[in-house]
């Protein structure tokens, strides 16, 4: 049993990593961030190897890089059928396969989220300057949007933010509840 925990954990990780990076790949694509900024380098050098091969395939077409998206659907079709052999024994169900697929997509846009989200008010509070932080400000500013329209600042501080993650936590709790 701890064997399969351990299994779970690491195929989670490499699986959670690889699928973000190339939501994030999709995302900076979506947003025109310049190829040579340092977290685009980063995303296509972790994911370029699996990318390629889709690319001659799904041709980029204006904004929208079809191969990321695909490999990422890919690598979640992946983890929920080794996760799925792993589980077999304990009454694990083929039909929800695509459900599944879905939901961890939708986890690891939610934790990507998260994670831009946090980086980018730490980095405004640690260092404005940094050389990341024109890029996570470009990320975060269409989902934070619709918020700072709603909810004002308070004594100089944006708590938009804090309300984002809040939500992001909810929905993550409430699809917590779904097996995947």
């Amino acid at each position: 049993m701890l064997l399969l925990e351990i299994f779970h954990l690491l195929l989670s990780t490499v699986a959670g990593l690889l699928g973000s990076a190339l939501l994030l790949r999709v995302y900076l694509g979506w947003l025109r961030v310049s190829r040579s900024n340092p977290l685009a380098i980063f995303c296509v050098a972790l994911t370029e190897w699996l990318v390629a091969p889709l690319r001659r395939a799904l041709p980029a077409r204006g904004r929208f890089d079809a191969a990321s998206l695909a490999a990422a659907l890919s690598v979640a079709l992946v983890f929920v059928l080794l996760m799925g052999l792993v589980r077999a024994d304990r009454g694990w169900h083929w039909y929800l396969f695509v459900p599944s697929v879905v939901l961890v997509l939708i986890h690891w846009v939610l934790y990507l989220v998260t994670l831009l989200v946090l980086a980018n008010v730490l980095l405004s509070l640690v260092n404005p300057h940094a050389p990341l932080a024109p890029t996570l400000d470009v990320l975060t500013r269409p989902v934070l949007a619709p918020l700072r329209r709603i909810i004002p600042p308070v004594g100089g501080f944006d708590l938009s933010p804090l309300v984002l993650i809040v939500v992001v936590q909810v929905l993550l709790l409430v699809l917590g509840e779904f097996p995947i």
